[in-house]
């Protein structure tokens, strides 16, 4: 029988303060949005879902394995800028990369939606959002991949992707507001000076995220050649799958693995540096969060979108690919949609529990 909630994120906590220093004014606000709503919630607490993933549904839990994602999400896009200045779109977290089944990477994401849906924030049927979902992943598993480069192509997702919330001045805004901290890592501070095309700048500390709350995170800020930039240095942590569900697996952050071997048109300006994960940041270099979508967007397309997104992802994987080709063929049409409700439930379980009994 699992442990409750509240004793799993005690004990999970416990074993992230061994790996990383532990910042308790942010694990402290993490602990207040999981009572906001389940879908904060399922963002904040994908080690419960590591845990309950291979309970609540066994047989997809052992479906072939690749590089997965892990804490897939809805909200887990954004975009970047790639070597040659072209905005792209796609999966912009890889902190809890794994080996994992590639349904979990689905499941999750359709979870995220379901919750999304019961929240207000998408108002597309939980079974059309799996339908679309895995249409979109099938698609990418035969194309072979391809980025979603937003230049001649996707005007659409270009325009959802660029809405007033990512205005300049907003987001420059909303950053200077930081206050200047001076005690940081010198570790950190190194990895910062080694993005930054001068030595003028001041270090806030950001919080942002959900499920990374309660590690360091630091902004450099500056202006350089007649322009703001920043870049930001997150500590990185073990994937939370391990604690959750491979107590036996390796405490190696496969964050530039997963990067690297995924179709991606990827951003130059992301690197690991000993525990920190370094990027820029920027109106163009962010995540995308669902409030910030256009009114009208066709959901529709975009749930396609971010199936065939995590399709580029998987084909990293090129031993894996025939088995997941084979695997997702055999499966019955419904079998997403049925995973779905079942983790969904699952979560809002945990939820009302948490609400009743967490710290």
């Amino acid at each position: 029988m699992l442990m409750r909630v509240s004793k799993a994120t005690r004990k999970f906590e416990k074993w992230l303060s061994k790996r990383t220093p532990i910042v308790k004014t942010d694990l402290n606000l993490k602990h207040k949005l999981m009572r906001e709503d389940p879908f904060s919630f399922l963002r904040a607490t994908f080690y419960r879902w590591a845990q309950t993933w291979p309970d609540v549904c066994p047989e997809l839990a052992k479906a072939p394995i690749v590089l997965a994602v892990g804490d897939l999400h809805v909200e887990n896009f954004g975009t970047w800028r790639d070597s040659e200045g072209r905005l792209v779109w796609g999966i912009n977290d890889f902190d809890e990369a794994y080996p994992m089944s590639y349904t979990n990477d689905l499941v999750r994401l359709a979870a995220s939606a379901d919750l999304a849906i019961k929240s207000g924030h998408l108002k597309i049927s939980n079974a059309r959002a799996c339908k679309t979902i895995l249409g979109g992943y099938i698609a990418g598993l035969r194309a072979g991949g391809i980025p979603f480069v937003l230049e001649e192509n996707h005007n659409w997702l270009r325009r959802a992707a660029t809405g007033e919330l990512r205005n300049p001045v907003h987001f420059w805004a909303k950053l200077d507001k930081l206050a200047t901290v001076s005690n940081i890592p010198k570790s950190a501070k190194r990895a910062l000076e080694s993005l930054l095309p001068e030595d003028h700048y001041r270090i806030v500390h950001r919080v942002a995220g959900v499920g990374s709350l309660g590690g360091e995170r630091f902004v450099a800020l500056s202006t350089w050649k007649g322009g703001r930039i920043a870049r930001e240095a997150k500590a990185l942590t073990p994937s939370a799958y391990i604690w959750g569900a491979d107590q036996k697996g390796s405490d190696k952050v496969l964050y530039e693995e997963i990067i690297a071997s995924a179709c991606r048109a990827i951003d130059p300006l992301v690197r690991v540096r000993g525990r920190w994960l370094l990027r820029r940041l920027s109106p163009d270099c962010s995540r995308i969060e669902l409030t910030q979508l256009p009114k009208k967007i066709d959901e529709e397309r975009l749930l396609w979108a971010m199936g065939f997104e995590t399709a580029n992802v998987h084909l990293g994987s090129e031993s894996a690919v025939n088995n997941v080709r084979r695997d997702v063929s055999r499966r019955k049409p419904d079998w997403l949609h049925s995973a779905m409700k079942k983790m969904t439930h699952s979560v809002l379980e945990d939820y009302e529990d948490w609400c009743k009994s967490g710290p």
